[in-house]
């Protein structure tokens, strides 16, 4: 595969712009890109796809690249595999993965990213990037046809993966105790990537980035710290 992908868990950090934290690795991962197609069906608050596709378009002109929405194309399909570079951004997960799946683009989108299309996904569209949805945080507010995704790595991820506080009062299920009743029921490895983290795809390769370790979840194992460098393509 000529995978080329930055799989990051979130868009913005505390206090930072948009993408901000990001675009050094973005003006390298799309260098060759004068237009990336932007997939805003994830809708973070229910905005417009136009207003979305407008956000993430101020935060690229900074690196000197055109935004385009994939909703202002009349076949998606076709707009997917012409597109320079993709992008899809954050929000909800079951909206995005229905609305995939809905207009029969999750394999072309698939495709084109695993012959080499350059591509980016923060939350929902990282996500999307596992083998199923199963570990997002999202509530279920849509249902899509399937939980399958891209499969652009071989397991699950968990975006603003967030580690127990033991002074909170909170009475709720931890993310480690939520990624373990997902391991009752499946075999699927996940990974907990901390904000500011991301994946790093080229080739066969896929290195854990940013300042934080992340935490990967096995069924039936204890789970361990990843740090920063590590290579995950053994995660198969």
């Amino acid at each position: 595969m000529n995978r080329k992908a930055i799989i990051a868990s979130t868009s913005t950090l505390h206090g930072g712009d948009y993408l901000e934290y990001l675009l050094p690795e973005l003006r390298v991962h799309f260098k060759n890109c004068k237009t990336i197609l932007f997939v805003p069906f994830a809708r973070p608050g229910g905005i417009s796809h136009d207003d979305y596709t407008a956000k993430v378009a101020m935060a690229f002109v900074k690196i000197g690249i055109e935004v385009k929405g994939i909703h202002e194309y009349e076949d998606y399909s076709t707009a997917i595999e012409r597109a320079e570079g993709i992008f899809t951004g954050g929000g909800n997960t079951f909206l995005l993965v229905t609305q995939l799946h809905k207009n029969d683009i999750m394999i072309a989108l698939a495709e084109a990213v695993k012959n080499g299309t350059p591509y980016l996904g923060t939350s929902a569209g990282s996500n999307i990037c596992g083998l199923t949805m199963q570990t997002t945080n999202d509530m279920p507010i849509i249902y899509p046809a399937s939980f399958k995704t891209l499969g652009l790595i071989p397991f699950n991820l968990n975006p603003h993966y967030l580690d127990a506080d033991l002074q909170s009062k909170h009475m709720g299920e931890t993310r480690e105790t939520r990624i373990k009743e997902f391991h009752s029921f499946n075999s699927i490895p996940v990974l907990g990537l901390r904000e500011g983290s991301w994946l790093e795809v080229k080739g066969d390769k896929i290195v854990l980035k940013g300042n934080l370790s992340a935490r990967l979840f096995k069924q039936n194992q204890n789970p361990v710290e990843m740090e920063p460098g590590t290579d995950l393509s053994f995660l198969k």
